[in-house]
């Protein structure tokens, strides 16, 4: 369980460098988001699950969990 906090810490910190170091282009970001179909969102969903997903099995070392 200890993990799972510190992996929502780590979210919180990457969500904040971005708008912290480039307010303009984060704004432009959103935007762009924001047109974006609910299709396209949701591949863009699915496919950074999945890579979150493939380098939290290559951190754990190969889904190895420790259970």
């Amino acid at each position: 369980m200890n993990d799972f906090w510190v992996a929502c810490a780590l979210l919180l910190v990457l969500e904040g460098v971005l708008p912290f170091l480039s307010p303009a282009s984060w704004k432009e970001g959103v935007r762009a988001l924001a047109a974006l179909s609910d299709r396209q969102l949701r591949i863009a969903g699915l496919i950074s699950m999945i890579l979150g997903l493939a380098v939290l099995l290559l951190v754990k070392g190969g889904g190895q969990t420790g259970i």
